[in-house]
């Protein structure tokens, strides 16, 4: 059986086993997580893992299409997707079994996420994702609130070093369509700004000098708002400008201590959110915690006009496992065979984990620690195994 246990470890590229202790760690962590939004008024729901291809990946689920594993439902015969991101399946709730209920309509989930293929700073495929949707208000204060729980819940969870990118997706594009620029130089255009070429953009027919402006924006958010108020935008992205200044404003009389960041013309990751993004960053963290954004329910990816409006986060478990520090373990207590089982009763109800004995022991210390408890039951109280 031995020389068989390497090969029946091993998983596909991607995924992983959870392991004491990290596995009680996560779980706690996103109770925690979950008591924060519901302490908000965010109320929960549990989507399915699976659901029909039409239904998963309509509208802006169509962003996620090649990240969706597929299988026949051998009942139905139809082809069913495995859900590769939450918000999705949350839009879809509140766009049908819950579109009668009152808006603004607060959500918040916790479930796991298989993707065909990891991230470049994270190869996992499967994900546990944690959020809150707020749903039916174009409000910037609906943007400050979603930006501040996320905040909250991960002050809560321990995680220091906090920051907050705020970006704007669709500002880009909309200075693509006000000045004319399509096809193969919106595309070369758009890598360009990506990789921050500023001897390509700056030599871009029309809007070289507006977007070689703006990528000198990114920054400190309030110096960031101080440039990006002084660029001459085309009027179809001005409302754009003016949700960011007002959500850092509200942030800002709620959280002065938090790191805000903006950089108006990052895109990446943001394929179906259609207003002001942001991402979560720690500096105990090599990746992002999680990120968020605008988005329309009922509306193709990045259209602002179409379907009800809507904003929310996810944060990766996972991620903030590795940020969040490691509480102290409870105190664990090796109850030996026969002893009184109120005794054990008592030590759980004050905190204590007891691992009972299945048989009699030689030495009750010796096995104590054989099974990592630094305690021992004897004579109705919990002794250490060694002084």
């Amino acid at each position: 059986m031995d020389a068989f246990l390497p090969e029946l470890a091993l998983l596909p590229a991607g995924l992983h086993d959870l392991l004491p202790p990290d596995a009680e760690r996560e779980a706690a962590l996103v109770e925690h997580a979950m008591a924060v939004f519901r302490a908000h008024g965010y109320e929960r729901v549990k989507p399915p893992l699976v659901e029909f291809e039409e239904s998963l990946l309509s509208g802006v689920g169509k962003s996620w299409s090649l990240q969706t594993f597929r299988l026949m439902d051998p009942d139905s015969q139809r082809m069913m997707g495995v859900r590769a991101d939450m918000t999705l399946q949350v839009a879809r709730l509140a766009a049908t079994r819950l579109a009668n209920a009152p808006r603004p309509l607060r959500l918040s989930y916790a479930g796991e996420v298989l993707r065909v293929g990891g991230a470049q700073l994270n190869p996992e495929r499967q994900l546990r994702q944690i959020g809150c949707e707020l749903i039916g208000s174009l409000d910037a204060a609906a943007d400050a609130e979603i930006v501040l729980l996320a905040f909250s819940a991960l002050t809560e969870l321990g995680v220091t070093g906090l920051s907050i990118d705020l970006n704007l997706p669709t500002l880009v594009p909309l200075i693509f369509a006000a000045y004319g620029v399509t096809g193969d130089d919106e595309r070369a255009l758009a890598a360009a700004l990506a990789h921050r070429d500023t001897a390509i953009v700056g030599a871009a027919p029309k809007v070289g000098s507006l977007l070689t402006a703006l990528l000198k924006v990114a920054g400190p958010a309030e110096s960031a708002i101080e440039k990006l108020a002084r660029i001459g935008l085309p009027s179809e992205a001005d409302p754009a400008r003016r949700r960011l200044t007002e959500t850092v404003r509200l942030i800002r009389l709620a959280a002065p201590e938090l790191k805000l960041t903006v950089d108006p013309l990052e895109r990446q990751g943001f394929e179906y959110q259609t207003g002001l993004s942001f991402t979560l960053f720690a500096r105990s963290a090599r990746r992002e915690l999680g990120r968020g954004g605008r988005y329309r329910i009922g509306g193709d990816a990045g259209a602002e006009q179409r379907g009800e409006p809507a904003v929310g986060f996810s944060l990766f478990a996972d991620a903030i496992l590795r940020a969040a520090p490691a509480k102290v373990p409870p105190r664990r207590v090796y109850v030996p065979a026969g002893r009184d089982p109120d005794d054990a009763a008592v030590l759980r109800k004050a905190g204590w984990v007891t691992v009972t004995g299945l048989g009699p022991a030689a030495d009750p210390k010796a096995e104590a620690k054989r099974l990592g408890c630094r305690y021992v039951l004897e004579s109705g109280s919990a002794e250490p195994t060694q002084l």
